[in-house]
């Protein structure tokens, strides 16, 4: 079941994002940062525990981000990963915002959902607000794609 996050999700969702951080494919989100933005997030369940998550954030008044998008093992290859960033996008829609990105060490994942890749130098409000905190800045190896909504 797909649905929006709510404050029960936060402790789930902040572990499942700690899973892709070992992983080294998802950076790290404090627990604060999960409760402060648990608005942005949806969630799939199974039988009560979530086993997906994805989330739209707002960046700029026609961009937004879908980030921390993660789908546990032995729930990949069913589409939930797909669901989750359509569920971003009927978002997106709703709220009026005109393109979103995201970035990503898997680019042929979100080019086969119709991204095309650009330069991170059109995102400069996620690169000076996000990435200037990130351990891998400036030395980053994921590729910044884009989707008109």
């Amino acid at each position: 079941m797909l649905e929006k996050a709510g404050l029960r999700d936060a402790v789930q969702i902040h572990k499942l994002i700690n899973v892709g951080t070992s992983g080294g494919f998802l950076l790290p989100r404090p627990l604060a940062e999960i409760y402060e933005s648990i608005r942005d997030f949806f969630v799939v369940r199974d039988e009560g525990k979530v086993v997906a998550t994805a989330a739209l954030k707002i960046i700029w008044e026609d961009l937004a981000e879908i980030r921390s998008l993660v789908v546990m093992d032995g729930y990949r290859g069913k589409g939930l990963g797909r669901a989750l960033v359509n569920a971003c996008f009927d978002e997106a829609r709703t709220l009026g915002v005109k393109r979103v990105f995201v970035l990503s060490d898997s680019p042929s994942y979100f080019i086969n959902m119709g991204f095309s890749a650009v330069d991170k130098k059109v995102l400069p409000q996620k690169v000076w607000f996000d990435c200037v905190k990130c351990p891998k800045f400036p030395d980053c190896d994921e590729v910044a794609l884009i989707k008109e909504v």
